[in-house]
């Protein structure tokens, strides 16, 4: 291969930007998870701005700023109701949740099968996501100002973007023509694949959340459960990590499932897991994620590993999009799935 072509390729363009992101990336890592939640709110309200127009238009002709600033009304309407009604109550709901489960694994009770569980939960990597995962909450539930100014100011940005997005995109393609125009190309070629397939993947996981939460808190409601609202919190948030996310919740729900009801009670909740699972699996993964970015199980759980080593708590979340977002600029696709089937 001659090595002045391959300097000149670009594919080596492409490597050298790419590793450029990474280091700007790591030099901002302190203020990585602003950055983080700019993005999703401003994809997210994007996308959602995107299916009101789509629907109303087909009805009468709307204006594009009405319906980004009643948009944002309507959600800070809701955050200021929510805050005001229900956060004194999420937050100490959580902490004596996470008090409650601590307590109960220090201290199991005096029963074989538990101690055995118990037991086994410590030896395994999951129990280490799950003792990182109630830290995470427990910090921001005491810590509650600091989260609620980076969700405020993401909340800011995002509606400002939305508000001049034309201009902004008008503005920003000025640099198609200008010195650094060859930077501009490769930056917008990742910023398209990452919208692609890391926005979308994010998308699909907050609704799988969502659902999974509702669905569990109404179960877990026939099921006599105390704290309702902070467990339904507390599901949601471990929602966001997929397909392990479900299976996390296990620990701190049957926790609660034994103080209440014994071991009838963690069976419901086994059971009630399970059917959330397939019901993921089977109908809300092939609705909202392509083939192309429904992982085999064994690799979700292989990059969850590695994402946790690396990004912490964040990595839980992010890891699979990340990952997914690299296949993309790689171009791995499911060319052919004969391929596949003469293997077996």
């Amino acid at each position: 291969m001659d090595v002045k072509k391959f300097f000149q390729s670009s594919t080596f363009r492409r490597l050298a930007i790419f590793f450029c992101i990474a280091l700007v990336l790591f030099l901002i890592r302190k203020i990585i998870n602003l950055v983080l939640l700019i993005f999703i709110f401003t994809y997210l309200m994007d996308r959602i701005h995107k299916f009101i127009i789509n629907r109303l238009s087909k009805i009468l002709p709307v204006n594009r700023i009405v319906v980004v600033s009643s948009m944002y009304i309507v959600i800070v309407a809701a955050l200021v109701f929510g805050i005001y009604n229900y956060l004194p109550v999420i937050t100490t709901q959580v902490v004596q949740l996470i008090v409650q489960i601590k307590t109960f694994y220090m201290n199991p009770p005096d029963e074989r099968i538990i101690n055995y569980i118990v037991t086994a939960i410590k030896k395994v990597e999951i129990s280490g996501y799950t003792e990182q995962g109630l830290d995470f909450l427990y910090k921001y539930a005491s810590n509650i100002g600091q989260w609620g100014i980076e969700v405020l100011i993401a909340l800011v940005l995002s509606f400002f973007f939305l508000l001049e997005k034309p201009r902004i995109i008008a503005f920003t393609r000025k640099f198609k023509n200008s010195k650094i125009s060859l930077f501009y190309n490769e930056l917008a070629y990742f910023g398209e694949r990452f919208s692609r397939s890391f926005g979308k993947v994010i998308e699909a996981q907050f609704i799988i959340a969502l659902v999974n939460c509702i669905l569990s808190v109404i179960a877990l409601n026939f099921m006599g459960f105390p704290q309702l609202i902070g467990l339904g919190f507390l599901i949601f948030l471990l929602g966001l990590i997929p397909v392990a996310g479900m299976f996390i919740s296990l620990i701190p729900l049957c926790t609660i499932a034994y103080t209440i009801g014994g071991m009838a009670h963690i069976m419901y909740v086994i059971i009630m897991i399970l059917i959330l699972h397939a019901l993921e699996s089977y109908f809300l993964n092939p609705k909202l994620i392509s083939a192309k970015t429904n992982l085999p199980v064994f690799y979700t759980f292989l990059i969850l590993v590695f994402s946790e080593r690396f990004f912490g708590v964040w990595g839980l979340i992010i890891g699979i999009p990340v990952f997914i977002f690299l296949l993309d600029v790689l171009d791995v696709t499911d060319h052919d799935k004969k391929e596949i089937e003469t293997t077996e």
